[in-house]
């Protein structure tokens, strides 16, 4: 998968691009998505305007849902940096792990998979533990 970044945010101190190149392996080659970093304002303006949500989240997902496009476009993901940084202490893991995850999280949505129900929500969880470990951006605290 050919992922395109857009850093909105400024300097980041961890290797994401490294991240976001192992885990665009692990989705089909003929995909593409961009993925936009962004701050905690950044992320709350897209929440509010797109879920009438006014608060920060993690991530965000937008599919393309130009039906006529054929060159394999699945759509953006934006996630907020300082949300990483403040998840990954929170549930002490790197912030390589944390990363990962939001990413994967909004690469799954963009691929069909959802959450609106136990069921989905099962399946979901267990393709991204799935590609997660792969990847070795396991839960456990650790430095790739």
């Amino acid at each position: 998968m050919e992922i395109n970044v857009f850093n909105q945010y400024g300097s980041i101190n961890f290797d994401f691009e490294k991240v976001i190149a192992d885990l665009g392996e692990c989705f089909p080659k003929e995909t593409s998505a961009s993925v936009i970093l962004v701050n905690l304002e950044g992320i709350q303006k897209i929440n509010h305007s797109y879920r009438h949500l006014d608060y920060p989240t993690d991530v965000i997902s937008f599919e393309n849902e130009d039906e006529t496009e054929e060159d394999g476009y699945i759509g953006d993901i934006f996630i907020c940096v300082d949300k990483v940084k403040e998840q990954a202490e929170a549930y002490g893991h790197s912030l390589l792990r944390e990363f990962a995850f939001l990413l994967v999280h909004g690469l799954l949505h963009l691929s069909g998979y959802d959450h609106q129900d136990e069921e989905q929500e099962a399946e979901m969880l267990a393709k991204q533990e799935e590609i997660l470990n792969k990847t070795n951006y396991r839960r456990e605290k650790n430095e790739k």
